[in-house]
C-alpha cells in the first residue's frame, strides 16, 4: 500500500468510527434538552447514541452497521493524475472493507449481486475540483436510510400551496421532514439546495453536509431563513428516531443556486444522526 493509499485508508477509518466533535456536542445538547423537557423516550435514545459514539471511538469500530455510500470530494492540482488517486482510494477501500470498517454496500442494480468489495460502476462516487498545490480530500459516508428520504420538488407545487419563493421552499422542507418521520434516523441534519438543475441540486445539498453545526449561510437572508425554519422543524414533535420530542433536526443548511427560467427545483437531503464526514490535506 503506497503512502497516498495509506492516508486515504486512515481517513476512511477515522470517518467511519469517529463522529465529528460539533455533531457529538449537538447530540449532547439535545439529550440535555430532552431530559429537562421530560421527554423520556427521546432522552433514552439520545443517551444510547452518545454511548454508541463513545464505544465506537474506543474500539475503532463503525458508528453504524450501515457504513453508507462512499462519497469523495477531491480537489487536486491541474497536473495531478486522477487515475492514480482512484487507484489509491480503491486499494484503501478494499482494505477497509476486508477489515469490517466498511460494510459491503455495493450492489449491481441489474443482477442484485453484491460485489463484496464496495467497488463497482459509480462506487465509490468521486466529485472533482481544483487546488493549487495540495490534494484536499473530503469523505462523506452517507447512510442508506437518510438517503432514501431525500426528495426533490419542482415549484410551483399546488398540493403544498408552494410558489416560487422562500415561503414555497419552506413548505417543501417541512413536507419532506413530515414525510420522513423517523425513517432517516433523526435527529437529522437537513440540507437544501434551491435552484440549479436536478443533478446539481442533489450534489450541492449533499456537499453542504461538510458545514459544521451552527455554521450559518454567508447570505444574511438565508442565514435568517435557516434559523427560522429549523425552529419550525423542531416544533413538529417528530423527535429522535420518530419517537417524539423537541429535537427533530440538529441543524438546517440552505444553499441557493442560479436556475433556468423554466425551472425552480428545491432539493432536500437529510443526514442521519450518525453524520460521518472527514477531511484530509495531502501536501
Amino acid at each position: 500500500m503506497n503512502k497516498l493509499s495509506e492516508q486515504i485508508y486512515d481517513l476512511i477509518v477515522r470517518t467511519s468510527t469517529e463522529i465529528p466533535e460539533d455533531v457529538e456536542t449537538a447530540l449532547q445538547r439535545a439529550a440535555e434538552h430532552e431530559k429537562n423537557a421530560d421527554n423520556s423516550l427521546a432522552f433514552d435514545q439520545l443517551t444510547l447514541m452518545l454511548e454508541n459514539i463513545s464505544l465506537a471511538r474506543e474500539t475503532a469500530r463503525p458508528l453504524c452497521q450501515d457504513t453508507g455510500v462512499i462519497n469523495f470530494y477531491v480537489d487536486v492540482p491541474v497536473s495531478f493524475d486522477k487515475v492514480e488517486f482512484i487507484a489509491a482510494a480503491e486499494e484503501a477501500i478494499l482494505r477497509a472493507t476486508g477489515e469490517g470498517i466498511l460494510r459491503k454496500n455495493s450492489v449491481c442494480s441489474l443482477s442484485g449481486k453484491n460485489s463484496g468489495t464496495n467497488l463497482g460502476v459509480g462506487a465509490p462516487a468521486f466529485y472533482w475540483g481544483e487546488s493549487d498545490c495540495e490534494i484536499r480530500i473530503k469523505l462523506l459516508l452517507k447512510g442508506g436510510g437518510s438517503e432514501n428520504v431525500g426528495i426533490q420538488y419542482s415549484l410551483p407545487d399546488t398540493s403544498l400551496n408552494a410558489d416560487r419563493d422562500l415561503d414555497g421552499v419552506r413548505r417543501c422542507i417541512l413536507d419532506a421532514v413530515k414525510k420522513a418521520q423517523g425513517k432517516g434516523c433523526p435527529p437529522s441534519i437537513i440540507s437544501v439546495a434551491i435552484g440549479g438543475d436536478r443533478a446539481l441540486g442533489y450534489a450541492t445539498s449533499k456537499k453542504a453536509f461538510f458545514r459544521k453545526i451552527g455554521e450559518r449561510s454567508k447570505n444574511p437572508e438565508l442565514a435568517k431563513f435557516e434559523k427560522t425554519v429549523l425552529k419550525e422543524i423542531n416544533s413538529l414533535g417528530i423527535g429522535t428516531m420518530g419517537l417524539g420530542g423537541d429535537i427533530t433536526s440538529l441543524d438546517l443548511f440552505v444553499t441557493a443556486l442560479n436556475r433556468h427560467p423554466a425551472s425552480f427545483f428545491v432539493t432536500v437531503s437529510q443526514m442521519c444522526w450518525s453524520c460521518r464526514r472527514g477531511e484530509l490535506v495531502v501536501s
